[in-house]
Parts: structure tokens; C-alpha cells; sequence
């Protein structure tokens, strides 16, 4: 059974005109050399870390991922389809020559090509399902995406087919589940900060939210490791103190009691710990009225307070603003 590829033309679309008359699909990289010149995904990965030393190493294993995959997965009746911004459509076509690379074919930055032939008949991107409308806005620039291949040869044999009315929990379920994966992946990022970096993280948290902060200097911290005062000299009610604990075990009892006992003993108290607590201390914390903070829930207060945060807090978890439907 044949291979379904999404490839994207270009950075703006700018490739497709290209791909047409010269009946290819093109990606880059050229920094990379020639990929068939290496024997393994981690020689290539090694030039990657060369060339691209400037860049996050996230992103050189995708290129690397997306490079290797072009040039060694796709083949021969294999077919290939690609976005056109301007028509809102998707054209299609079929590999007759697996990987080659040549910059003098096509456009020079991208020499990495396969030849396709490409079809006259092209998809409409409304007519396509929700479901796969989703899985194609991918922002890879090559992927498989054979689940929807029949769905595709359907709208094919039969253009005029019209699109089944889209569930709106569907579209809501999509949305959740955007939300709740871009939760995780800042959850990650946090958890990746050291005992000091959290300190000033959750100290910046404070100081969204209009208090004025005082980050306990590392070392023995008795107990307290941020102070947040409404007024600049601390003098106006409430004072609170909070204790951050950023490690795998879960928070227990004595360590929410130590923070009751700290100075100032009349202040509100706020518990930071990213590995959880233990059902005591949640019991204790409850009892006196300490309010904790898990890191899920660190997280979405990051979320929420993440635009009035200084510029070097913010510099600690560095975040992207996206919209979507509501």
C-alpha cells in the first residue's frame, strides 16, 4: 500500500510554482550536505550540532528527523500532498523518483528533491473532515499522514462530495487537548529550572500580581524563601511567606508545619512544591489555612500572570502566545 506525505512548499508557500513546472517536491537545509553521504541518523545529527550549534537542540533533532525521513522513507508510487495558501486547496501527486540532491534543480536553498507527478485534480481544504484539516495543519514540514489517504482519494473520484456538518465537540475536544499537550510542555520546562531558578519564578508570580518581593539569597533560608509585601516597606497587611520546594518527592507534613513556625508568624503562608504533597501534609495545610500550590497548578498561574511578570522571569520559561477558536 502506498505512503501518504504531507510536504510543505517552502517557508510562505513559495515553492509550489516551481515543484509544478519542474515536477519535483523540494525541502532544505543545505547546511547539511548531502544526506546520503552519511551512514546513520547519528552521523547526521553530529553535522547538525556543527552547523547549527547556535540553535536549540529540539529543533536540530526535528530538522534532522524530517531530513532523514525524506531522503530514506519516501519512495517510489509513494503519494504526496501540499498546501496551497493562496487557492485553499491541497495538490497532489505521486513519487516516481525517490530522493536526489542537486542545488541547481529547482530552488537553491532547497536542494534536497524527489520527483513527483504532479495531478491536475486538486482538494479543497473545506471539503476535508475536521479531524483531518487538523492532522495536516502540522507545522513539520514533511510527515506521514496515511490515515488519510482514502479520505483523500474519495474527494478525488468525487470532488462534489459535500463535507459532514462538524460536530462542535469535536472542535471543542481539539481545543482541549491543544490547551491541555501546551500545559504539559510548559510543565516540562519548569520542572527542568533549578532549586534557585524556582525561587525567582515563583518570586516573578508575585510580582504580577502586584506584590512587592523579597527572594531569599541561596543558603539556609528558615524555612522562608520568598516574602511578598503590598506596600515597599512591608508594613501593610498581608504579609505572605512562601516556601518553594522543587524536587520529586512530595512535600510532607513537618515542612508545612516549619513554614507555620518561620518569621513573620503573622503572615499568610503559600506552599510551592512541584512534586506534590503527602495526604498529612495536605491535612495540615488545610487545617491552618496554607495554601499550596502543586505544579500543574503552578503552571496555570503562570499562564495567567505570564505578560506582567518581569522580563527576566519570564526569560526563565520563555513562552509563545497562540490564539485559538472560542
Amino acid at each position: 500500500m502506498s505512503k501518504w506525505w504531507m510536504i510543505r512548499a517552502g517557508d510562505n508557500n513559495e515553492l509550489i510554482p516551481i515543484w509544478m513546472e519542474k515536477g519535483i517536491a523540494s525541502i532544505g537545509w543545505p547546511e547539511l550536505g548531502n544526506p546520503n553521504i552519511y551512514s546513520s541518523k547519528e552521523q547526521l545529527i553530529l553535522k547538525a550540532d556543527e552547523v547549527f550549534s547556535d540553535e536549540r537542540p529540539q529543533s536540530r533533532k526535528s530538522w534532522v528527523n524530517q531530513v532523514w525521513r525524506f531522503s530514506r522513507e519516501i519512495e517510489k508510487g509513494d503519494r504526496v500532498i501540499s498546501y496551497s495558501k493562496e487557492k485553499r486547496e491541497y495538490i497532489i501527486g505521486t513519487v516516481i523518483e525517490p530522493h536526489f540532491y542537486d542545488i541547481s534543480v529547482g530552488n537553491g536553498s532547497y536542494p534536497n528533491s524527489i520527483r513527483v507527478s504532479w495531478g491536475k485534480d486538486t482538494v479543497e481544504r473545506d471539503a476535508l473532515s475536521q479531524a483531518a484539516k487538523n492532522s495536516l495543519g502540522s507545522v513539520l514540514t514533511v510527515f506521514r499522514l496515511d490515515q488519510w489517504g482514502k479520505e483523500i482519494e474519495q474527494l478525488l473520484n468525487n470532488p462534489f462530495i459535500k463535507p459532514k456538518i462538524e460536530d462542535p465537540v469535536e472542535e471543542d475536544e481539539v481545543i482541549e487537548d491543544l490547551v491541555s499537550k501546551a500545559l504539559v510542555l510548559i510543565e516540562d520546562k519548569v520542572d527542568k529550572l533549578d532549586p534557585w531558578q524556582m525561587q525567582e519564578l515563583v518570586g516573578g508570580l508575585l510580582q504580577a500580581m502586584d506584590y512587592n518581593v523579597q527572594i531569599s539569597p541561596k543558603g539556609p533560608d528558615g524555612g522562608v524563601d520568598v516574602l511578598a509585601y503590598k506596600d515597599a516597606f512591608g508594613f501593610e497587611r498581608p504579609i505572605i511567606k512562601v516556601q518553594v520546594k522543587h524536587r520529586k518527592d512530595s512535600a510532607s507534613a513537618p515542612e508545612i508545619q516549619q513554614l507555620l513556625g518561620a518569621n513573620p508568624m503573622d503572615a499568610n503562608s503559600i506552599f510551592v512544591s512541584t512534586g506534590g504533597y503527602t495526604s498529612r501534609a495536605v491535612a495540615v495545610a488545610k487545617h491552618n489555612s496554607v495554601h499550596i500550590i502543586d505544579l500543574e497548578n503552578l503552571v496555570r498561574l503562570i499562564v495567567q500572570w505570564y505578560e506582567k511578570m518581569p522580563n527576566d522571569k519570564r526569560a526563565l520559561i520563555p513562552l509563545q502566545k497562540i490564539y485559538v477558536p472560542e
